[in-house]
């Protein structure tokens, strides 16, 4: 099987989890071709209720202009939503007197603010937002409104890495939100992305990555890692998680046997957790470009509720694809 095929397979797993569960992912970017394009597709298929947000006549006249037909498909107003007093309450209520109400009616005029609540309030499963928008004026809504699970001080962002005919597929975190988390946040980071492996039907072997294996180097570096390890095992005993590691310990074999003999993870790993982002960014990188690796993602892990940043460059189907990881991670506890 090819790349391209190994690829179709998860997703078709991943679309069969979800598929006529009627889990609603609000898309705040209503006006925009490639969200409209892929809110049709996955309203026709059955895989979710997409939820699209802007003025109601402008969003179906820019669905009429290409061509789309969002008939069953559900478009709010944030200027005309019934709701819109109760959302105030309740989002002065979340915000706990750091905004008065005069500015949560400012705040919530804005689509991804608006959208974040409608998650928050139970009225939707997921967000996806990003394809006109930053990265912040994604996830700051998030942060502020759904907060992290219970546990886990921080979100991060992880990779999925699929290559070729072996079908090789592992995960990379973080990537992309925290540059330095410290012990505590480190081992939330690695019990987190275990659970996203299982999602991608990934057998979540922890590795937590450092340049020194089962102490063959000493520093504040490694002690962190190590303090890390140990607050993740104790956080999640089910989950087969071992460090300090060196790469080569963690991936090869013959390796792990040499350097952490009698270690459950070196050797095996298939889930890879960066001490900082510098490290998780580079080694992302190298294994796309060098390694001819596949990098879906930054998928956000923590949050109380799943909400999903785009690329800006992204495509419709990239949309589509994310929408889906978004209402596969609804189902997680």
């Amino acid at each position: 099987m090819n790349l391209e095929g190994f690829f179709l397979d998860m997703f078709e797993s991943l679309t069969q989890n979800i598929k006529g569960k009627k889990i609603k992912v609000v898309f705040p970017e209503g006006l925009e071709p490639r969200i409209l394009g892929a809110a049709v597709r996955l309203k026709s298929e059955d895989v979710i209720e997409p939820v699209l947000i802007g003025n109601v006549e402008a969003v179906h006249l820019a669905a009429k202009e290409r061509g789309f037909d969002l008939n069953g498909i559900e478009v709010l107003d944030p200027k005309a939503y019934d709701g819109f007093d109760d959302m105030v309450e309740a989002f002065v209520d979340r915000r706990n007197g750091k905004v008065t109400e005069e500015k949560a009616r400012e705040l919530l005029l804005d689509e991804n603010y608006f959208g974040t609540m409608l998650v928050y309030m139970g009225l939707a499963e997921g967000l996806v937002s990003g394809a006109i928008h930053s990265t912040g004026d994604t996830v700051r809504p998030a942060l502020q409104i759904i907060k992290t699970k219970p546990g886990v001080s921080r979100t991060s962002g992880a990779f999925i890495m699929l290559r070729g005919r072996e079908q090789e597929k592992y995960l990379f975190s973080d990537c992309a939100i925290n540059i330095n988390p410290n012990a505590q946040e480190l081992a939330e980071i690695a019990v987190e992305s275990a659970k996203t492996a299982e999602m991608f039907g990934i057998e979540p072997n922890v590795a937590l990555l450092s340049f020194s294996t089962k102490g063959s180097a000493a520093s504040d570096e490694v002690t962190k890692v190590v303090e890390a390890t140990r607050i993740a095992k104790e956080l999640a005993p089910q989950y087969n998680i071992d460090g300090e590691l060196q790469f080569d310990a963690a991936f090869v074999d013959s390796v792990g046997k040499q350097k952490a003999p009698g270690s459950t993870v070196a050797g095996k790993a298939t889930v890879f957790v960066f001490p900082e982002i510098q490290s998780g960014n580079i080694g992302y990188k190298i294994a796309q470009r060098f390694g001819a690796f596949e990098a879906i993602g930054p998928i956000l892990q923590g949050l109380n509720k799943p909400v999903s940043d785009l690329s800006r460059g992204c495509n419709e189907e990239d949309v589509y694809k994310l929408a889906i990881i978004t209402a596969n991670q609804a189902l997680i506890d």
